[in-house]
């Protein structure tokens, strides 16, 4: 992989393993990624920062490198968050992430794959709290994605509840093909940036829908630079039978 060809942070940049086209067998399950794909924001951490004017730029870095892990991240950036100094409730998480956008076309696209018996499911490192809302209003049947703990009066106390783990996010789709009893070859996946190449290296069909860098898309099966979801039902419709 050619190192300069991402342009976001990607820490896959000097990783060379090139995936394995498998072959697709009928589809009984779509996973797909969050923040970008369902939801219409580059990312639901980034979009709470911004409204409380926070910035994790540096945790960012470090987990990157590998100097913190995915816990560590959850609680500084849920210790940012505060409201006159003191830190926020649950409910104040809520009340923001119930504005979030949901992304075009994601509803007929997820009762198009439902009226066809196919499954569908959400894997995200984003916040779970968004990750709930969409399965309620998009009729999905499962999700992964993190929390952040609160204490008995429901204030962020910044530990974090981890299912997925950004960079491996492959340790998740193998969880839910497991819990779900559905075979790898049956999975298609849907992501757009560098951190969902994971599950597109385990799914047997892989679309980067509207990806964020080249990576994404070198990494993919089919590729959909639009931000419509039901552009996505074309490529998945060959294997409904």
């Amino acid at each position: 992989m050619d190192k300069n060809i991402c342009t976001k942070y990607c820490y896959r940049r000097n990783k060379n393993k090139s995936i394995q086209k498998k072959e697709m067998g009928k589809l009984k399950l779509v996973i797909f990624d969050m923040d970008g794909v369902l939801a219409d924001i580059i990312s639901s951490w980034k979009y709470i920062h911004d409204y409380f004017k926070t910035s994790n730029e540096k945790s960012v870095k470090a987990y990157i490198t590998g100097s913190i892990d995915d816990a560590e991240f959850i609680k500084r950036d849920a210790l940012l968050w505060k409201e006159n100094g003191k830190s926020i409730k649950k409910e104040k998480l809520n009340y923001l992430l119930s504005k979030v956008p949901i992304m075009n076309g994601a509803k007929k696209c997820i009762k198009i794959l439902s009226n066809n018996n196919i499954k569908t499911a959400i894997v995200s490192a984003g916040i779970d709290i968004l990750a709930d809302r969409l399965v309620r209003e998009l009729g999905l049947d499962y999700s992964l994605s993190n929390g952040i703990m609160t204490d008995n009066n429901g204030y962020l106390i910044g530990s974090g509840i981890v299912k997925v783990r950004l960079m491996h996010k492959e340790e998740a789709v193998l969880n839910i093909s497991k819990k779900l009893d559905t075979p790898l070859k049956n999975i298609a996946s849907i992501g757009n940036s560098c951190f969902d190449i994971p599950m597109f290296e385990v799914t047997s069909l892989g679309i980067a829908f509207n990806p964020e860098d080249s990576c994404v898309k070198k990494a993919a099966n089919f590729i959909v630079e639009d931000k419509d979801l039901t552009k996505i039902l074309p490529y998945l419709g060959k294997y409904f039978v």
